[in-house]
């Protein structure tokens, strides 16, 4: 058997035990399942939450910086690398991009009851910021010049960077 693991502020012999509280032990309004180990309060839900968040962002904004950087390069061996790269990575990018949305959704859920004031317009200035990133990413997809694709690429990656940084400043 384990050490004493608390369950709702009862000491328990139990091999494992959860209770719904928050990171701080303070009870969940979202029902987030939490277990103590080793002394560390873990909210195992939320920590996925936010486990495919991160995954999901690494993919969208750190796959379009390294596939710009790779562009001249690729291009330079042969000019049709770039699309085929590009193609190549629209199909864990676009999956990724929506993972985002839906860990966005979930966050909000779980996070907007006790979010500090102002938060909500931090909030929007992300939402829309991830729209723009996810419409030009989309826009770019579809252009034709070099213009174009040029100018949709750079407002997709860009926005995307700024997202991650409002993100941040969400969590606090």
């Amino acid at each position: 058997m384990r050490g004493p693991l608390r369950l709702d502020g009862v000491t328990s012999r139990a091999p494992r035990a959860t209770r719904l509280t928050r990171h701080d032990g303070t009870p969940s309004a979202t029902g987030a399942v939490s277990a103590t180990i080793a002394g560390m309060d873990i909210d195992w839900v939320g920590t996925v939450r936010l486990f495919l968040h991160v995954i999901s962002a690494t993919i969208w904004v750190g796959g379009q910086l390294v596939l710009a950087a790779l562009v001249p390069v690729l291009r330079a061996k042969d000019p049709t690398l770039p699309k085929a790269a590009a193609n190549a990575f629209n199909r864990i990018a676009w999956p990724a991009y929506w993972v985002l949305v839906a860990t966005g959704l979930w966050n909000i859920a779980a996070e907007r009851a006790e979010a500090p004031e102002g938060w909500d317009a931090v909030l929007g200035l992300k939402v829309v910021l991830v729209a723009l990133s996810g419409v030009s990413a989309f826009l770019h997809t579809r252009a034709k010049s070099t213009t174009g694709l040029a100018v949709w690429g750079a407002l997709s990656g860009l926005s995307a960077i700024a997202a991650v940084y409002v993100g941040i400043l969400l969590a606090g």
